[in-house]
């Protein structure tokens, strides 16, 4: 069997970054390339996103790292957009990411123009769900198609039977799932006048909903699977850790993490464990299997809604969905990640922190490593940035310093389950 393994192309690992310091964690957190959004053109406008100069440092330092890069540009432009894409497409020439994430006809031709040495890689919003659009995207000079999250692992690994030697697939493996088919939501745009395709959801698929009969406005009646209601679009998250053999033999090249609106402690969570699964998988699939359990476990260390399998085995059906409430499952709290400064007072260490969540002197936490450790710290002193000794740390994004009562180091996060 490790030997078959061994055969297979080890899957890239794509993670989410919707800011540089999350970026910096995902790439220390195990990923083999990171995609983010620019402040134009990305399909997040509420995510921090990145400035021109971020994106230089954040592209300096994965590729410092080994890690690519991967800028989205996957808006559906209007006539307005197209001359303010070439000047982005300029300075991102200058920037050199390994690749832009296009969606619509009009930018890529753009983007082949203004930088042709720049690969394109071609966004799940443009609904590929068969391998003729593969092949016509490939002809244009695409070198990757994301599928369709509507795809079945059998119909993935039909595509890619059908492609070309060098034309790389990327799939979803873990996050949120939307309500419309492949992100091309017009909910929010119709309520709200704040598009999903131009990249300024508002989740109404998360949304509780009542009916109004059409001769008695203003009377809601509640539609009911219980006495919270009923949140009728609210899909549960895609996880499919405890399948990536079967990702892995459908021919993926790239398994992608959603998540740019995530916080730093998901990311480094999610992309950790995928990293750990993955790399176990190929050292010995029996290993793998043998850690499910603990995969599944830190998984949840982070904040999550229930999980689904998606449309990789079929079409879902209603236990795909969550009825009862919108709410995410937190049963970790991220405190902060170490800098690398530190004070010695009285012989002992204090690591700098920017404060995340309250915590105190007497708890007991957890370190979470980048290499896959978990170490489990007493919580022995804090003192602020003058020195001053504090029992806890109230205020947000203090910057204070904490005795652990063992070494850390830099991107190391601590986290609390209360």
């Amino acid at each position: 069997m490790t030997e078959q393994i061994n055969k297979v192309k080890k899957p890239e690992l794509l993670a989410p970054a919707g800011s540089l310091p999350v970026l910096k964690v995902a790439v220390m957190y195990g990923a083999d390339a990171v995609y983010i959004g620019g402040e134009a053109f990305s399909l997040r406008a509420n995510a921090h996103n990145f400035s021109l100069e971020e994106m230089k440092e954040g592209v300096e330092f994965a590729h410092e790292h080994g890690v690519k890069v991967f800028v989205t540009a996957n808006i559906f432009a209007h006539n307005s957009d197209l001359q303010e894409a070439e000047a982005y497409f300029r300075e991102l020439k200058k920037i050199g990411p390994d690749a832009i994430l296009i969606s619509d006809p009009g930018i890529f031709t753009i983007a082949k123009r203004i930088v042709p040495e720049i690969e394109i890689h071609i966004s799940t919003q443009a609904n590929n769900t068969n391998y003729g659009t593969f092949q016509f995207w490939h002809d244009l000079g695409a070198t990757r198609v994301v599928t369709a999250r509507e795809l079945s692992l059998a119909e993935i690994r039909d595509i890619k039977e059908h492609l070309p030697e060098g034309m790389e697939i990327e799939s979803f493996i873990h996050g949120a799932m939307c309500i419309s088919y492949s992100g091309r939501c017009l909910l929010s745009a119709y309520m709200t006048g704040r598009s999903a395709n131009l990249g300024d959801c508002t989740h109404p698929c998360r949304w509780k909903y009542h009916i109004v009969e059409e001769t008695r406005p203003g009377e809601y009646m509640p539609v009911e699977e219980n006495e919270r209601g009923t949140y009728i679009f609210n899909s549960k998250d895609l996880c499919m850790i405890e399948y990536l053999p079967e990702m892995i033999e459908a021919g993926i090249d790239s398994l992608k993490v959603e998540g740019r609106m995530k916080s730093m402690l998901y990311v480094a969570s999610i992309i950790r464990t995928y990293r750990m699964a993955i790399d176990d998988y190929f050292e010995d699939p029996e290993k793998y299997r043998a850690r499910l359990d603990f995969y599944r476990k830190e998984i949840s260390k982070c904040t999550y809604r229930e999980y689904t399998t998606g449309f990789f085995f079929g079409k879902p059906d209603n236990s795909a969905q969550i009825y009862d409430a919108n709410t995410y499952v937190k049963e970790w709290v991220f405190l902060g990640m170490i800098s690398g400064e530190y004070k010695e007072i009285d012989g002992r260490k204090y690591y700098q922190l920017s404060q995340k969540n309250k915590f105190s002197v007497g708890d007991t936490i957890e370190i979470m490593k980048p290499d896959g450790e978990n170490l489990e710290a007493a919580v022995k002193d804090m003192v602020d940035e003058d020195g001053n000794h504090m029992e806890s740390c109230p205020h947000p994004k203090q910057i204070f310093y904490v005795d652990l009562g063992c070494d850390a180091e830099a991107y190391d996060i601590l986290r609390f389950n209360p």
